[in-house]
């Protein structure tokens, strides 16, 4: 008896060693499952006992699912679309104002000083200007106005989006396309004595062709008798009379603001006085914004606060031009001066190009 006995107490203890690591072993896998289980239902953050009701997922594809979810009610129908956010800066805020089609246009002449007006009435707050020349009127009318919106700077309600393409003064199609866009557009010219502009031109072409023939060659077709070639660029531009007769058609001359080119050098302030009248807002570039720049020989804006120099127009601006013969510019301006004085009786102002 007492052999038996001994021999059932030795094992014992291992057996009931294994049976308590099996149940503890047990209840941590079940701890850890019910943990899951609240983890994967539980809806995030706060004011869970506030959520919204849940519903069924609709049916899925066929296969086994140990878990499938709910989700908060919704009525039928397609889920609304989110709001696109508003454009923003490199800080992350929303960027002011909107993209708008141009209300006003710089529309000539080439080397009659529109890059000069351009410039001064970006100073002033009212106005948002384009600052290349998008020749949309005349070279890519065909992309569209969403494309040429899309060029525009960014203006508020009270602002004034501008642009400037001195060829579209010259292109036939322009007045017709630019009242397409809106009959209300305001169009400013920049124009200039017409011998003096031709000789501009000519000047800048040179520049960038050195082998171009001579002006003289260029603008007769026969000098000894007088007889001047219009149908060379430089020469024709210059009939503005000419040219003011298809925007005419279109627009009235009071929509259209001529700006003296010649009183542009010797008084800017008093032209750009006039061309904010004509663009209805407030006379703030006045003479405190000018100083006459001798080297050039043209005005140039004042240094403004949050710069270190003054606004002066590029290297290209106010270059020296090319000696040209007086007899030469003598013969032009009689031809000219009959296209002078059909232009100066059409807009009521003598500009004194003799």
């Amino acid at each position: 008896m007492a052999y038996r006995v001994l021999g059932r107490s030795g094992p014992a203890q291992p057996r009931r060693a294994r049976r308590l690591l099996f149940a503890f072993t047990l209840s941590l896998s079940c701890s850890a499952l019910c943990y899951s289980l609240l983890c994967c239902c539980a809806a995030p953050g706060p004011g869970r006992l506030l959520a919204a009701p849940r519903c069924p997922r609709r049916p899925a594809a066929p296969g086994p699912k140990l878990l499938p979810k709910s989700r908060p009610c919704a009525p039928p129908g397609p889920p609304p679309s989110a709001p696109r956010p508003p454009a923003a800066n490199h800080s992350g805020a929303p960027k002011p104002g909107a993209k708008r089609l141009p209300q006003a246009l710089i529309v000539g002449v080439k080397k009659g000083g529109t890059r000069a007006v351009l410039e001064f009435i970006r100073v002033h707050p009212d106005v948002r200007a384009l600052g290349t020349e998008p020749h949309f009127f005349d070279r890519n009318y065909g992309r569209g106005l969403d494309w040429y919106r899309s060029l525009m700077p960014r203006t508020l309600e009270s602002q004034i989006t501008l642009e400037k393409t001195p060829s579209y003064f010259v292109t036939q199609e322009a007045p017709r396309r630019i009242f397409n866009m809106s009959r209300d557009t305001k169009l400013i010219v920049v124009v200039r004595d017409p011998v003096t502009r031709a000789i501009s031109d000519y000047t800048q072409t040179l520049s960038k062709k050195p082998d171009l023939p001579a002006f003289e060659g260029l603008s007769f077709r026969n000098r000894s008798l007088g007889q001047v070639d219009a149908s060379w660029n430089a020469i024709r531009i210059g009939l503005y009379a000419l040219h003011l007769q298809g925007w005419l058609r279109y627009f009235p001359l009071a929509q259209i603001h001529f700006v003296s080119g010649e009183r542009l050098i010797t008084d800017p302030a008093g032209e750009m006085g006039r061309v904010q009248d004509f663009l209805g807002i407030r006379r703030l570039i006045t003479d405190q914004h000018f100083y006459f720049n001798k080297t050039k020989g043209f005005p140039c804006l004042k240094k403004p606060a949050s710069s270190l120099l003054p606004r002066c127009l590029g290297k290209s601006k106010g270059r020296t031009h090319v000696q040209i013969d007086p007899d030469v510019i003598e013969q032009l301006r009689d031809f000219y001066r009959p296209h002078n004085i059909k232009f100066y009786e059409a807009v009521g102002r003598d500009f004194r190009w003799e």
